[in-house]
């Protein structure tokens, strides 16, 4: 079986090199697949039960859907980050291979895990709260303004996963990562999704957190403008430190 070095993209591996052998493609894949997964039932999970808990206060209900998101977030990082890097994102994936840490050939498993485990994630939450499997979100968020949001929030989480690695302070990635995203709900007009494998999955739950399907390419379109800008200014900004 191939194997790939253990990665560190957001959380030194270094307990994990001391080993004998470093892990596997399939260990990092799986661990991409239930990290993706955990995060979906995190990020609809709360959702769902924010707005039942606060009917008509939707103030109230991001707020705990933020929260909820930005903790989980910080414990899966830390749980799996040595594993597969805990990437969780296809651009951060993508960033990371221009960047130098992943491998080209650990590229394409990781991004299908991280499909897969987002609508996993997403099912398992319905069905959790007793709604149906799959419920497409009739949830319309298309505009301008949204769409900007999501290439900021996409660049914005580009930007402080590698500053912080470039900077040699990896090891305080997650809890950067898990502060911004709780923070990007709230100061992007789009609530801070900055994720392809999460936009498609919150399709599949008309719920809080839920995304109707014609709106998820401009989204997506807007991440990956936000995410290569973010590549071409961590290489600027950072061009003398290494990951």
């Amino acid at each position: 079986m191939q194997t790939v070095q253990p990665n560190s993209t957001l959380v030194s591996p270094r307990p994990f090199s001391e080993q004998s052998a470093p892990m596997s493609i399939v260990n990092r894949v799986v661990a991409e697949f239930v990290g993706t997964a955990t995060l979906l039932i995190a990020v609809v999970g709360s959702g769902i039960q924010a707005e039942r808990l606060s009917p008509g206060d939707s103030g109230l209900a991001l707020l705990e859907n933020s929260i909820a998101t930005g903790v989980t977030l910080v414990a899966v990082i830390l749980a799996l980050g040595p594993i597969s890097g805990a990437h969780l994102n296809p651009l951060v994936t993508l960033a990371d291979t221009v960047l130098g840490s992943t491998k080209a050939r650990a590229v394409l498993p990781y991004i299908v895990a991280q499909f897969i485990g987002g609508g996993v994630g997403a099912v398992l939450a319905n069905l959790m709260f007793g709604l149906p499997a799959v419920e497409i979100s009739q949830k319309q968020r298309s505009s301008i303004g949204l769409w900007l949001a999501e290439a900021i929030a996409t660049f914005g989480l580009v930007v402080v996963i590698y500053g912080v690695i470039r900077s040699g302070r990896a090891s305080a990635a997650p809890y950067a990562v898990g502060a911004y995203i709780a923070g990007a709900y709230w100061f992007t007009a789009s609530t801070s999704f900055a994720n392809p494998a999460v936009t498609l999955a919150r399709t599949l739950s008309d719920t809080f957190s839920g995304i109707q399907p014609s709106s998820t390419g401009p989204f997506i379109a807007a991440q990956v403008v936000g995410a290569i800008v973010a590549v071409l200014f961590t290489r600027f900004l950072y061009r003398s430190h290494r990951p």
